[in-house]
Parts: structure tokens; sequence; C-alpha cells
């Protein structure tokens, strides 16, 4: 019995440690449970009784209701409690720097404001008014637009767990007050951060059902149906999120089978392929069963566990994909179906149970090294420089050290989108904050540089990011023409409002001249490019939900600023009528309304300098 007993208690020690792992697979195990959990959709609609007759319409536009209060009050944890509660330990310097905490919530505070001033309300009323205007399409129709919103968040996703990840390890302050508010909120910060980005697919999903179950006759068939097409066009931008997001559960289940060994868990991973293989001693010509594991960067080489108590593997061997190569061994009588993997660490020979499993070895296998040199052929003779010669700068140190430069001649293609270069229409740069070689879309940005006195110098946009927190548009050829993408021309022509101002640093005591824009076909977002004849804006700020502040005339300067709870942009302009004119209609673009304001021409635009 006293056995037994301290049996369960080295079992619940054991428990205790493994929940007390590093942040990363906590983030992994959330990722897990989430997607897999299918009950989001409530059972029985608020109000409606079992067996109801009310139509099946009305059911599904009470449970988007019913969803999108939950959803809300989602929002509301994020943004009023956790990033509220880390922005102000920010601020005392106990934790994390500011930048980084608006770099982890990104554009979360907008989206709060939208849904819980805007989507949700306008839902609440056309319920309540149901029995005389039995429709929601319209309501869904208007305010679709306001959704691409959402493309900013999901990009930044990832980046944002990363933090997490880096700073829960770099500070424990930062951990602690992580984990006092899970307490409360019952579940792990990115467990709730996840819900954005799968917010915009149960839309559809919604509203699909909705559409599918409108009777012919309905008022609101036309309108529900451009609702669905217009979610659509949002959920293509999130779609790829979710299958991160089930990558990483398969990856999580594969952690768990080899014991979560900290130099194998990695989230960037990807499982290529898995399954049995008998070992061919190279001695005594016997085989023994072993079990692989075929990542996208290396190949785990295991020994299925005779207790297998918190693992189902040992890890015997690792070896990396890098340089690895792979073939079918030919005429061999007493092993048939055998294969050689030869690669840095070690060669092994390896039999499968047919030739067709053989063959489908030897094409993961290959495929993983094809794919392996394709990323890694113009890099490693460069990445051999840094190693044997100064060390690449760390990320903390970007822009207050000169970095090291990649030579020209090391690379033949751009370090950051890896576009081939040219001597005519892609030529070689030089970021000035990581010493990379990349092309001239990827390095179209500036920065100060703290070792360059300050100065702003040529940056490639992954530097820009870091060092500015400034958001910009992922530009990629091939793709339809965002509205950052087009030229400042062309916007201006169909804004509601257009002209040269001036944003102001942080103190306040100097910053950059532009060309900004609030576009007609996009009124919620101030775009700035550097000059009124550029190509593509540089920078964008969501309006919705910000306050817009006059300040008082100082230094003969006209100023008004853009603020909202712990994000603050203050402006200069050339008059005060100007003035006047950005804060009247920034003002109507951060409560939402859309429509030009009467007596204003659309297209009013101030003459460049």
């Amino acid at each position: 019995m006293a056995a037994s007993l301290q049996a369960e208690q080295e079992n619940e020690e054991e428990e205790q440690q493994q929940n007390q792992q590093r942040l990363s697979f906590r983030c992994v195990r959330s990722f897990r449970h989430k997607i897999s959990e299918d009950n989001w959709r409530r059972r029985q609609g608020p109000g409606l009784e079992p067996g109801s007759k009310e139509p099946e319409e009305k059911k599904i536009a009470l449970e988007l209701l019913e969803t999108e209060q939950a959803y809300v009050n989602r929002l509301h944890l994020l943004d009023q409690v956790f990033y509220t509660e880390l922005m102000k330990e920010a601020k005392n310097g106990k934790t994390v720097p500011e930048e980084v905490v608006k770099m982890i919530f990104s554009n979360i505070s907008s989206i709060y404001q939208f849904h819980a001033k805007f989507f949700l309300p306008e839902l609440q009323k056309r319920m309540e008014d149901w029995s005389c205007n039995p429709r929601i399409g319209d309501v869904i129709q208007k305010l679709a637009p306001f959704l691409k919103m959402y493309g900013e968040y999901v990009k930044n996703f990832d980046k944002a767990v990363e933090l997490i990840t880096v700073w829960s390890e770099k500070s424990p302050p930062f951990q602690e007050l992580i984990a006092d508010i899970q307490v409360c909120a019952n579940l792990t910060l990115q467990h709730h951060m996840l819900e954005p980005v799968q917010r915009i697919p149960r839309y559809e999903l919604l509203l699909k059902d909705y559409v599918r179950k409108l009777p012919p006759e309905s008022p609101d068939q036309d309108d529900a149906e451009k609702a669905l097409e217009m979610i659509f066009m949002v959920a293509k931008h999130s779609n790829a999120a979710i299958a991160e997001m089930e990558r990483l559960q398969k990856l999580w289940v594969v952690y768990q089978r080899l014991g979560l060994e900290d130099d194998i868990v990695d989230p960037s991973n990807e499982l290529i392929k898995e399954g049995p293989i008998q070992k061919i001693s190279t001695r005594n010509k016997s085989t023994s069963e072993k079990y692989l594991f075929l990542f996208n960067n290396m190949l785990l080489y295991c020994v299925p566990k005779v207790i297998q108590v918190g693992a189902e593997f040992q890890v015997h061997l690792r070896i990396d994909v890098d340089s690895m190569k792979v073939r079918q061994e030919l005429n061999d009588t007493q092993f048939p179906h055998t294969f050689l993997v030869s690669g840095k660490q070690r060669t092994l020979e390896l039999q499968a149970r047919s030739g067709e499993e053989m063959n489908a070895w030897i094409k993961a296998f290959q495929d993983a090294i094809d794919r392996k040199e394709k990323r890694s052929e113009t890099f490693k003779t460069a990445v051999h420089g840094l190693e044997t010669g100064t060390p690449a700068l760390k990320t903390e140190e970007l822009g207050r050290r000169a970095p090291q430069w990649v030579r020209d001649n090391l690379v033949t293609m751009c370090m950051r989108c890896k576009e081939p270069f040219n001597a005519i229409v892609r030529r070689r740069h030089h970021c000035r904050a990581c010493g990379y070689v990349v092309c001239a879309r990827c390095s179209d940005y500036r920065a100060e540089l703290q070792y360059d006195r300050n100065r702003l110098n040529r940056v490639c946009q992954e530097c820009y990011v870091f060092l500015t927190g400034h958001v910009v548009l992922e530009d990629r050829e091939g793709k339809h023409k965002g509205i950052l993408e087009k030229g400042a021309a062309e916007v201006s022509g169909k804004s509601l409002l257009c002209s040269s101002l001036q944003l102001l640093d942080k103190n306040g005591k100097g910053g950059t001249r532009g060309w900004f824009v609030i576009p007609q076909d996009d009124p919620l977002v101030l775009y700035i490019y550097a000059a009124p004849q550029d190509v593509r804006a540089h920078t964008s700020i969501p309006l919705l939900g910000y306050q817009v502040k006059d300040l008082p005339q100082g230094d003969s300067r006209h100023l008004f600023q853009l603020a909202q709870s712990r994000q603050l942009y203050t402006f200069v302009a050339d008059t005060e009528e100007l003035k006047r004119r950005w804060m009247r209609v920034m003002a109507r673009s951060a409560a939402g309304i859309t429509r030009p304001e009467e007596g204003e021409d659309a297209d009013s635009c101030e003459e460049a300098d």
C-alpha cells in the first residue's frame, strides 16, 4: 500500500514538472486543444426551446449573435487585461520594452473596438427588430470590408508567439505576470490570441449555413449571398494561419512521443514522413527494428521504448538533412528493398518491408534534400563566412553596432525574398542594420541607426519592423495589387483627403515629412507615402477606434494627434485650415463613418510641395 502511494506521489511530481516546461511547449499544447475543439457552435440558441418552430435562418442568426458576444468578451480580455497590464509594467521598466508588447498584440485594440462598438451592436439591434426586418445580410455586407484589418493580425501571429516564448525565457517578471493573468483567465495567453485567427473562418461557416437555410422568397437572399462572397475573400487570408495551427498540432503529438527533448522541440519544423524500418548491422548482417522521423531539417533515428512512460521512442541519433544523400542498394539478395541514407553524422543501411515502401522512403528523403538545397544553395558560402569571421549581430544589437556586410560575390539572390539578382532590374544593396545583401524592393525602408548618430539609413523590411515597430505590407510579385502597392497619384485621385504632413517622432522634436492619404475604397486606414509620386506606401495606420486631439499651436506649428490607449501619433499640418480638415476626416473614419462629409469633395487634395 505504501509503495502504491509513493508511486502515485512520484507520478504527481512528474506531472507537475511537465507542466512547468518551457512556454513554447505550453504554447503548442494550447494550439492542439484549440484546433481540435469543434464545440464552438452552440447547440441551442438563447430563447429557443427544444422543438422550437422558429425558422432555421433565425436560429443561425441567433447563433451568430451569441458567438459574437462570447468573442467580444475574449477580445476584451486580450486588449483590456493582457495588453493593458503588460504595457503598464513595460512602462515601469519591469518586464519588457514597450515596443515588444506592441508587436505581440499587433492591432488587437482596433479589432476589439470594431467588434465591441460596431459589429456586435449592429447584430443586437437587427435581432431585436427581426420580426419587422428578418435579415442580417445587409449588416454583414456593410461591415465585412472592415474585417480586412485581420490580415495584419494573422500575419503577425507567428512572430507574436515567438516573442512571448523568447521574452518569457529572458524576463522572469514577464512570465510571472502572464502566468498570474492566466490563472484568472483559465486559458493561456496564446490560447486566447488564437481566437481572432479562427474567427473569420467561423463567420464563413455560419453564413454558408444561413444562406443554405434561407427560403427562396427570402428578402435577404441577395444581400446574404453578397455578404458570403465578401467574407470568403477575407477568409482566404486567414486559411493559411489555420493550416499552420494544424501543422503545429501534428508536430506537438510527435514531440510528445519523443519525450519533449529540448534540442528537438522546434515549432518551425515540418514532419515529412515517419514509420518503422529495419536497420541492417554492418558487422553481423542482422537486422533490428527502428523507427524514423523525417523532418524538413533532420532525421531522427529512434528505438521503441520497452516501458513507454512519458515517451514512446528514444532518440538514438540525429542526422542533418543538410548534405544528406540517399540511394537504393542494388542486387542485395539477402536483404531486398534496401537503401542507404548518408549524412554528416552517420550512414545508415536500412531495409523496408516492400519495394513500394522503399520507394516511398527514398522519395521522401530526396524531396527533403532537394528542398533544403534549394533554400540554402545561395547562402552556404555566406553563412560559412559569417560563422568563421565576425558573428552576425544579435537581435538586441541591431542598430547599435555596425554589422559585418556579407560580400556581394557570396550571394546570387536576395537574402530576404530569395529572388535572383541581375544587373538591370534587381541590383544588390546592403541592409545597414544586419549587413545582409538584399534587393531594392526588400531594402526600400529607412530607419534611424544608433551607431550612425541616429541618422536614417537603408534597411531591410525585417530590420525596419524591428527597429521602428511600424507595420508594412508583404509585397510579393504575382499577387493582386493591394492598396499599399498602388501609386500615390492613383490613390490620391480617389481619396477622402490627401496632402503633405509631417509625422513627429516620439520626442516631438523631429520627424518625417510625407504624403498622407485616406482612400475612398479603404476609408478607415491612413496610408503614408514618402512622396506624392511614389509607387507604394511605406506605412499604414488603421484609424478605427482612435481619438483625434487638437493641440495648441506652438512655434507656429499646426499640431494634432491620433491617440488610442497606448498608441500616439503627432502630426504637423502646413496651415490651420488643413489641420482642421484632417481632424474632421480622421474623426469620421475613427468613428466608422465611411461616406464623405456633406459639402466636402471626396477627392480633395492639397497640391504637393
